[in-house]
């Protein structure tokens, strides 16, 4: 196994409000981290102009090998920041809307069937901002169900305000609800290419992908996302496969997809085009898939088989490869994080504690090919060690 020296990464972020000078800065963190973990040293430079996709340079070394990575963040924080600035109500009746569309296309359905805690995690912030509503209007209501008189309803209606804005609201932004809403209307865009820009903005995207998919002298390129951002990429990889279908021969590609929500949007009807993309990308000879999921997460879909349910069963399917936070984390640390299931779901791009079989930076800037993490899908995490035979000399990259 020869040792990467200089490679290129495309990673397409989830639904975050972060722009990409933010998401270098979580990723200088995090490979601060990781190099701390392993024992080796990770340079981060500073942020660079590439039209929707700008980048930053990374430099890993330790005492027998040198790795140089381009890292490219292709962000979609100009549509997350559009979808939050909106005013509330605006927010909430889009939001509903786009619960309906789902719904209504079939994609709740699905989420049951395939990921049954992804349904659930599809439902929730509905069914609390409707409880938060319900409650509110009961208050206010309160004097017609008690029977007390007319002015009563004044200071009714002023509790129930005060109830929903200063006790309800902060309760619910702290399960991200809002956000969440937004959420689901990006879904819904990215699964019929129908409102928000969409088909422009990965129009945008797909011509600076093609730019840096030209570097020369590369040893791989990854293509990362994380969570919504696998529809994302799914879909720029696959609108320039549609177009060039030789543009990767040559080159090696892995596509790896971290707690990925591909199909929150390809299970619904108007999805056409992503699941054909899907099958682009999963026939593709020159790209190997690496799906890592995380039992934990209840944010992604949990051992699905994504081309096959999009209807390309007969493509090659994504290895699998099955991590255990807990085991990336000290126990205080995971003990600390494992009820905030946002912030579990974005373990998967941030620093480990200890050492594990994935880390996002060794993914990324490490000397490993990215491919070679696919060899431990099929193995449990916890009885994996680093301590000897073929593990051993694959892991140990520190000095």
């Amino acid at each position: 196994m020869h040792n990467i020296k200089k490679r290129v990464v495309l990673h397409f972020p989830g639904f975050e409000p972060l722009d990409a000078a933010a998401h270098r800065a979580r990723y200088e963190r995090s490979a601060r981290q990781s190099a701390a973990v392993w024992d080796f040293s990770a340079s981060v430079g500073e942020l660079k102009n590439f039209g929707r996709a700008p980048y930053f340079d990374v430099n890993a070394a330790a005492a027998e090998w040198n790795t140089q990575s381009r890292i490219h963040i292709v962000d979609h924080n100009d549509l997350v920041a559009a979808l939050n600035g909106k005013p509330f109500f605006a927010r909430l009746l889009r939001g509903y809307l786009a619960a309906a569309k789902v719904v209504l296309t079939g994609g709740m359905v699905g989420y049951f069937r395939h990921a049954w805690r992804f349904g659930l995690f599809f439902i929730f912030p509905f069914l609390l901002m409707l409880a938060g509503l319900l409650i509110s209007l009961s208050i206010a209501l309160a004097p017609f169900l008690l029977g007390l008189p007319a002015w009563s309803y004044i200071g009714s209606i002023a509790l129930a305000v005060a109830f929903f804005v200063y006790v309800f609201l902060p309760q619910a932004e702290k399960l991200h609800t809002l956000h969440l809403f937004s959420d689901w209307e990006m879904a819904v865009a990215m699964a019929d290419l129908n409102g928000l820009g969409a088909e422009q903005w990965l129009e945008a995207s797909a011509i600076s992908v093609r730019q840096a998919l030209e570097e020369p002298d590369i040893d791989e390129f990854v293509i990362s996302s994380h969570s919504m951002g696998s529809s994302v990429a799914t879909h720029v990889i696959g609108l320039l496969l549609e177009r060039e279908p030789d543009l990767l021969q040559g080159k090696r590609v892995v596509f790896t997809t971290l707690g990925s929500a591909i199909l929150q949007c390809a299970l619904m009807r108007p999805a056409s085009a992503l699941r054909s993309r899907v099958g682009l990308i999963a026939r593709c000879k020159e790209i190997v898939w690496l799906d890592v999921h995380c039992l934990t997460d209840a944010i992604h879909f949990y051992k699905a088989k994504v081309a096959a349910i999009c209807g390309h069963s007969d493509a090659a399917q994504a290895s699998i490869l099955f991590v255990r936070f807990k085991h990336m984390l000290t126990s205080q640390h995971y003990a600390k994080i494992k009820r905030d299931f946002l912030r579990v779901h974005r373990q998967y791009v941030l620093g480990p504690d200890i050492r594990a079989s994935f880390d996002f930076t060794l993914l990324t800037a490490g000397p490993l090919p990215a491919a070679h993490f696919a060899e431990f899908s099929s193995k449990k995490l916890p009885e994996l060690t680093f301590n000897s035979g073929e593990e051993a000399q694959a892991l140990s990259i520190g000095r």
